[in-house]
């Protein structure tokens, strides 16, 4: 029978997971609600369901974030888990609350580190495993923003002679099945994010052998995240879908077309990204393929503090909140 503090730390990766579904419901449907191809409600329960279906596709990515951050799984143990966790909700709900589209991901490896170095020290940290997990959050945003700019100008290259009223449409049609493949691909890696912290709690407190993620704990994720998903994140919906750049229906395409193949290739190359990162940046990309100052390029500067500032403001938040917990130990 687990103990109780395990089933706290449980509970406590599930709620961010549901944080991070209605924190991150925007990177799916923000363009397809913006450029009108689906309301809002139908947008959402969409996204919920194949968020559901995305987080049971595989555990790659969960065995990522469970065996590359730390040396080995006897190195943490739950208050450490906590304190991380801790740390990433609290970025979470500021930058949620402020409408900043912003990265749970690099909350959650900021969280880690943070709580490691207070508690173990930096010994235990896996230095070579979260620069590989760095360099993907890096890379994913450079990468979508090149191919975003690509796929625009295909495509502004075969339609851009058109008239839009012939053109809107049949792309308004196309979008519901881009933002599918965005909600899909969305599930498929940020879910396992928490996957991986339930995973190498079990395992650091003996009751997994290995990082193999059971699963029931593939089914509590999965539904944890399609249930915010389910709740919304409208703020941030409103900052993706609109404060960028104004997408149009082909411009909304370009960019979850986009989006979704970049996030699930790195699914399948078992890489944690930021969807919220390869969304931002495919529709920057797709922005400057019409024109450079079409891009609100303040608001993406206001995006870009946040990125910079998610692991250090985690890091340290989750060392403050170990530090805390540490008295009651």
């Amino acid at each position: 029978m687990p103990d109780t503090l395990i089933i706290f730390v449980v509970l406590l990766a599930l709620a961010f997971d549901y944080i991070n579904g209605f924190h991150d419901t925007a990177n799916a449907i923000a363009t397809s609600v913006s450029t009108r191809a689906l309301t809002p409600r139908f947008a959402v329960w969409m996204a919920a369901g194949l968020n559901f279906l995305g987080a049971m596709y595989s555990t790659g990515v969960a065995k990522t974030i469970g065996g590359d951050l730390v040396k080995s799984a006897q190195m943490v143990n739950q208050y450490i888990i906590i304190a991380a966790i801790i740390g990433a909700i609290f970025w979470n709900l500021i930058t949620w609350w402020k409408g900043i589209p912003s990265s749970s991901s690099h909350a959650l490896v900021g969280g880690v580190i943070g709580a490691v170095l207070v508690s173990t020290g930096y010994e235990a940290l896996k230095i070579e495993g979260i620069l590989k997990i760095v360099a993907a959050l890096i890379c994913s945003p450079l990468i979508a923003m090149a191919t975003g700019f690509a796929v625009m100008t295909v495509l502004l290259w075969i339609f851009g002679r058109r008239a839009p009223s012939r053109i809107n449409p049949k792309f308004k049609k196309a979008q519901i099945l881009t933002a599918a493949m965005m909600a899909f691909s969305h599930g498929s890696n940020d879910a396992q994010k928490a996957m991986g912290i339930i995973t190498l709690t079990l395992v650091s407190t003996g009751y997994l052998t290995t990082l193999e993620v059971p699963i029931w704990v593939k089914l509590a994720a999965a539904t944890a995240m399609g249930l915010g998903t389910a709740a919304g994140g409208w703020r941030i919906i409103r900052t993706m879908g609109s404060k960028i750049f104004k997408l149009e229906p082909i411009s909304g395409f370009a960019s979850d077309l986009n989006s979704s193949l970049i996030i699930f290739g790195a699914t399948l190359l078992h890489l944690p990204v930021s969807t919220t990162h390869v969304v931002s940046g495919s529709i920057m990309g797709v922005g400057t393929s019409k024109r450079i100052s079409a891009v609100r390029w303040g608001v993406a500067q206001q995006m870009l503090m946040a990125w910079v500032l998610t692991i250090p403001c985690t890091a340290v938040v989750s060392a403050l909140a170990y530090k805390v917990i540490s008295f009651f130990i």
